[in-house]
């Protein structure tokens, strides 16, 4: 923290580029190779300044023209004295600046290292500061409101507000301790229960709203299953528009699971291609069908293809394996390559997968709308597919005020959180002193501190900053 530290804060292949410099040492360091076209030198400038001069790295031959911006701590996104140089975007000039800057003592920032230093010097909360990283990486309009909201701060107010709530049961309790002696009570248990039940319901909905902001951030999971050589990973090119799969007549291609996201009105899926199901003594593909079926214990929508060549009691054994995992998701059945065969053998198929459903898939949610013939290869029905798709996502409209969970650490948190306040309820009730009472209600209030950053280590903080891009 007490070095200045220097990075390449935009991507290549642009016009300009920005190089941001932080530390104590910042603005010195780059005054020796900033020479500005008229007025005082940098160093006497004022904050909050862009300034156009030359770069030269030699003191003799210029580098460059560019603007300096300078951000004098504590106002600025570190808290700390910032330069940020804009220049052209030549690798050769950004390479020459950034060895300069090493040469005079700056060193190469790590990961979220600006981010990170904005957190210890107070100027945001560790919540506020992972959701910058859910802003760069935000993919569709949802995640993106949720990420600029918990930058704002919306969830870190939701849960300032229940760690006050927290420490006011607390004190009371402790202060129920001082006075033990003279049997003096500070609350009525009864109040003391409602408030716990109050401070439960909204952790509780906090945490409820995880499903959601999931698969607002990462996707919805989708598994594409069924037998080998059904047209899984020929379904997966065509959802996503490209050759993402291997394709081949060859049973047992897919051996492991294959990914790809794809946004169909603003909700975006991350499709699973999984390795078809059959009955093999090859040790690699074997590994593969167990990912299938783990890949569709995680999934939210599981779409099962059907071979329309396929006999009936090869159906009814990759039913009998793959329906029952499928319980509580959303369920469709595809009957593939209805190109390549007649109606009545496609008609036989439908009404086959329609038994196989009501045999194997009880709990699966399923009607009979959401059994259909396509052709993945054609891409006939397709669109009837991505209706489905955006039906069975079902997730709500997220509006600018929302306050949606997102990420896993602060739902584990908030999970241990919970567990806390059902213990202090349950002490309560069965009347337990206020001494056991009172570390159950700090447990939670630690919980919560995790999350906005207020109990932390240094672990956890290199865990969640290594996954920020450099210059940020």
């Amino acid at each position: 923290m007490n070095d200045t530290i220097c990075a390449l804060a935009t991507a290549q292949g642009g016009a300009l580029s920005v190089i941001r410099i932080s530390g104590n040492d910042a603005v010195s360091i780059v005054s020796k190779i900033f020479v500005p076209k008229g007025g005082a030198p940098l160093k006497e400038r004022k904050s909050h300044t862009v300034v156009f001069g030359d770069v030269c790295t030699d003191c003799v031959e210029v580098l460059d023209e560019a603007l300096v911006t300078i951000m004098k701590g504590p106002h600025s996104y570190t808290g700390e004295d910032t330069v940020e140089i804009s220049c052209h975007a030549s690798p050769y000039i950004t390479q020459q600046i950034m060895i300069t800057l090493l040469e005079l003592g700056a060193r190469q920032a790590r990961p979220g290292e600006f981010t990170m230093r904005a957190f210890l010097n107070g100027k945001m909360d560790l919540s506020r500061a992972e959701a910058v990283a859910d802003l760069i990486a935000s993919t569709s309009r949802a995640s993106h409101r949720l990420a600029m909201n918990q930058l704002k701060g919306g969830f870190s107010n939701e849960l300032g507000m229940l760690r006050d709530k927290l420490l006011r049961l607390t004190s009371l309790m402790e202060l129920e301790l001082d006075f033990s002696e003279e049997d003096v009570a500070f609350a009525d248990r009864g109040e003391l229960m409602q408030l716990c039940g109050s401070i439960e319901s909204v952790i509780s909905r906090l945490a409820d709203s995880f499903s959601v902001g999931n698969a607002v951030k990462n996707g919805v999971p989708v598994a594409i299953v069924g037998e080998t050589n059904t047209g899984k990973s020929t379904l997966l090119n065509a959802l996503l528009h490209e050759e993402r799969a291997i394709v081949s007549d060859i049973c047992g291609t897919t051996r492991d699971t294959v990914e790809g996201v794809m946004t169909l009105s603003g909700v975006t899926f991350r499709f699973i291609d999984t390795a078809g199901l059959r009955e093999t003594h090859d040790v690699i593909e074997r590994i593969g069908i167990e990912r299938t079926l783990e890949q569709l214990k995680k999934s939210s929508i599981a779409l099962w293809l059907i071979d329309p060549t396929a006999e009936r009691q090869q159906i009814e054994e990759i039913a009998s394996r793959l329906l029952p995992v499928c319980r509580g998701k959303k369920l469709a059945v595809l009957v593939n390559k209805c190109d390549a065969v007649d109606p009545i053998t496609l008609s036989k198929m439908m009404e086959w997968g329609m038994a196989m459903v009501e045999k194997h898939g009880q709990g699966a949610e399923w009607n009979k709308r959401d059994l259909w013939a396509i052709s993945a290869r054609q891409g006939t029905n397709m669109d009837r597919l991505e209706e489905f798709l955006v039906r069975s996502a079902s997730l709500p409209a997220i509006s600018a005020g929302d306050v949606v969970v997102t990420n896993v650490r602060h739902y584990e948190a908030l999970k241990r959180a919970l567990e806390n306040i059902k213990e202090v309820k349950q002490s309560l009730a069965d009347g337990i002193s206020g001494d056991l009472v009172s570390e159950p209600l700090r447990a939670a209030i630690r919980n919560l501190s995790e999350i906005i950053g207020e109990v932390t280590n240094d672990e956890v903080l290199g865990n969640i900053f290594a996954n920020f891009c450099i210059g940020k």
